[in-house]
C-alpha cells in the first residue's frame, strides 16, 4: 500500500517537472523569436544607412570627375574621404549598438547637406559644359538605383516593423456572456435582465509592451443600435461607441477579464452581439439570445 502512494507521489512530481520545463521551454522560444524579428529590424536598418553612404561616395566619385578647380577639387576629396570613414564605422558597428547607430544616422543629414552644397557650385561652374550633361546623367541613373534600392530596404523595413507590431497586439480567447436576474442567476429571458456579466482571457504576449491597458465592450442589440452607449474609443480612424469599460494592468501573461453592466433600458428579444476592443484593435467577439 504505502509503495503504491509513494509511486503516485512521485509520478505527480514527474507529471508537474515536465509541465514546469515545457512552460519554461515555451517562454524562451517566444522571447527567442520576438529577439530575431528585432534583430532583423536592426539590421535592416543598418543596411538602410549603409546604401545611403554608399550613394554619397558615388556621388563625391562623379563630382571629383567634373572639377577643373583645384580648390574645389581639395575640398571635395576632404569630404569624399570622410564619408568613406563613417561608412567603415557604419560597417564595424553591430546593429544592435543603438548609440552609435544613432550618432551615425546624425551624420547622414550633415553629409547631404554638404554634398548638396558641391553640386549646387559644381553645376554653376560647369553649366555650359555639354559633356558635364552627359555625366549628370549617368549619375542620376546611378542615383535612381541607389534610391530604388533604398526604397526596397525601407518597405522591407516597414514590413518587417507592422509584423513585429502585430505580435506584440494582445489576443484573447475563451469569452463568454450571462444575462443575469435580480437574484444574480442566468436567465435568458429578456424582461428578467438586470445585469450583463461578460469576460474572456488575454492570452500571454511576451512581445507586447506591459502597462495600463483600457478594455472597451461594444453589444450591438438585435435591431442594430448599440446597447447602453457610454461614450466612444477610436477604431480604424471612427469614433466608435461602447457600453463599458475597464482599465487593467498588464504585465505579458495570461489574464482572466470578467466585466459588468447594469441593464437600465428595455430588452427586445433576439441575439446580441458582443465586440471586445484594446489599443484601438477588435481582440474578439461572442454572442447570446434572449426570449
Amino acid at each position: 500500500m504505502k509503495k503504491s502512494i509513494w509511486v503516485v507521489l512521485i509520478t505527480a512530481l514527474l507529471m508537474l517537472l515536465l509541465a514546469a520545463c515545457y512552460y519554461l521551454w515555451q517562454s524562451l522560444e517566444e522571447q527567442k523569436q520576438a529577439n530575431v524579428e528585432l534583430q532583423e529590424l536592426a539590421e535592416l536598418d543598418k543596411a538602410e544607412m549603409e546604401d545611403q553612404y554608399r550613394l554619397f561616395d558615388i556621388q563625391y566619385g562623379e563630382l571629383q570627375k567634373q572639377i577643373r578647380n583645384d580648390s574645389l577639387l581639395a575640398l571635395v576629396d576632404k569630404e569624399r574621404e570622410r564619408t568613406q570613414e563613417l561608412l567603415r564605422e557604419l560597417q564595424n558597428t553591430k546593429a544592435t549598438d543603438a548609440r552609435e547607430i544613432a550618432r551615425l544616422k546624425k551624420e547622414i543629414a550633415s553629409l547631404r547637406a554638404v554634398l548638396q552644397s558641391y553640386i549646387v557650385q559644381v553645376d554653376s561652374l560647369n553649366r555650359a559644359n555639354e559633356e558635364l550633361r552627359t555625366e549628370n546623367s549617368e549619375i542620376k541613373t546611378q542615383i535612381n538605383e541607389a534610391n530604388t534600392r533604398i526604397s526596397n530596404i525601407s518597405n522591407e523595413n516597414f514590413q518587417l516593423k507592422d509584423k513585429v507590431d502585430k505580435a506584440a497586439q494582445l489576443d484573447a480567447t475563451g469569452f463568454w456572456c450571462k444575462a443575469l436576474n435580480k437574484r444574480s442567476k442566468q436567465t435568458d429571458k429578456a424582461k428578467d435582465v438586470k445585469k450583463f456579466s461578460f469576460g474572456f482571457s488575454i492570452v500571454k504576449n511576451v512581445t507586447a509592451k506591459n502597462g495600463q491597458r483600457t478594455i472597451y465592450a461594444r453589444i450591438i442589440k438585435p435591431n442594430g443600435s448599440v446597447y447602453k452607449p457610454q461614450g466612444t474609443f477610436t477604431y480604424q480612424g471612427t469614433d466608435v461607441e461602447y457600453c463599458e469599460k475597464k482599465y487593467i494592468e498588464y504585465d505579458g501573461q495570461e489574464q482572466s477579464i470578467t466585466m459588468y453592466s447594469d441593464v437600465e433600458e428595455f430588452l427586445e428579444a433576439g441575439t446580441y452581439r458582443l465586440f471586445i476592443f484594446v489599443d484601438g484593435q477588435m481582440i474578439g467577439e461572442s454572442s447570446f439570445c434572449l426570449k
